[in-house]
């Protein structure tokens, strides 16, 4: 499986974005496909995911209510609308998706098998 991320830019604070990753190589049924993101000197976090059975999502705190992920599996696409960005949503972020995730692992980004090579984010003030 190959992931392709893209959609990444310079906003302006409050503004929106919205990401895109695109699969190859197979579908993303049974998966469970996400989303992280790494801030210079931070260690990588969990921002959203997707579990393709059943539609569910998941966000982290910081973004709830701010970000939706959404998937479309005909075109083997992940998205994620960001609004109301801020400074702090600044960094690369990057999808992954994995098979066999069981619930209490989808924020574990040791969980997820493949990743794309993500994709700089960059709020300014």
């Amino acid at each position: 499986v190959q992931l392709q991320a893209y959609g990444g830019g310079l906003v302006q604070v409050g503004e929106s974005l919205k990401l895109s990753c695109a699969a190859s190589g197979r579908t993303f049924s049974r998966q469970t496909t996400g989303w992280f993101r790494q801030a210079p000197g931070k260690e990588r976090e969990f921002v959203a995911t997707i579990r393709w059975s059943g539609g569910y999502t998941y966000y982290s705190e910081a973004v709830k209510g701010r970000f939706t992920i959404s998937g479309d599996n005909a075109k083997s696409t992940v998205y994620l609308l960001m609004n109301n960005l801020g400074p702090e949503d600044t960094a690369v972020y990057y999808c992954a998706t994995g098979s066999s995730i069981i619930l209490s692992n989808i924020r574990n980004s040791h969980a997820y098998d493949y990743w794309g090579q993500g994709t700089q984010v960059t709020v300014s003030s």
